[in-house]
């Protein structure tokens, strides 16, 4: 019992670094960047809140979970904004490996059983094929833009963030998981993207 709560909160301690890893995003008042570790709870309360703008038979407590596990790779590979440079560096399979490196270490962390368990909810929620993975890719993709959107236009300024990428980057990553969450993020964030 002992070994198991030692990697148990070996695994814990390790997660709380995640705190320390800041993101491109600002909080809504812009008065700083917002932390991965701060970004992952956001997004479980937006499961729970949005939970009507799912698909049928998505299932919320699988999503809050997936949703609280998703970035902890991040404390290996930091925080890799969507629409830094050309966006190819998001997506890229050289992220993609250090981001698989990062979950075998830190999920190997823990006992056998959860860390499998817990691997296996990263490991769906990165192939976004499943109901439940896709609608928290959505949820993912909306939150940093309603942050954007309550900082009077945030990083995509920064970023000179185009239309076109709005659009291939976000919108249809949130439009294939929850349609009506992104005709409506949509039409209050056109003011800074007149061609959506």
């Amino acid at each position: 019992m002992t070994d198991r709560l030692d990697q148990q909160f070996a695994f814990l301690g390790e997660a709380d670094k995640l705190k320390h890893v800041l993101r491109a995003t600002t909080l809504m008042d812009g008065s700083r960047r917002e932390n991965s570790g701060e970004h992952s709870w956001h997004l479980a309360l937006y499961a729970m809140t949005l939970a009507d703008q799912a698909a049928p038979g998505v299932d919320i407590n699988r999503v809050i979970r997936m949703l609280i596990l998703h970035d902890l790779v991040e404390i290996d590979v930091g925080d890799v904004p969507i629409h830094s440079s050309n966006g190819t560096a998001h997506g890229s399979s050289e992220t993609q490996a250090a981001e698989a490196r990062a979950a075998d270490r830190i999920f190997g962390l823990l006992p056998p059983d959860l860390g499998q368990n817990f691997r296996a909810l990263w490991d769906e929620f990165e192939a976004a094929q499943t109901p439940d993975a896709v609608f928290a890719k959505s949820l993912d993709r909306v939150q940093p833009v309603m942050h954007n959107l309550g900082s009077g236009g945030g990083t995509w300024t920064e970023y000179k963030v185009t239309a076109e990428q709005i659009t291939t980057r976000v919108g249809q990553k949130v439009a294939r998981g929850a349609p009506r969450l992104w005709d409506y993020v949509r039409a209050r964030i056109r003011p800074f993207f007149p061609d959506l």
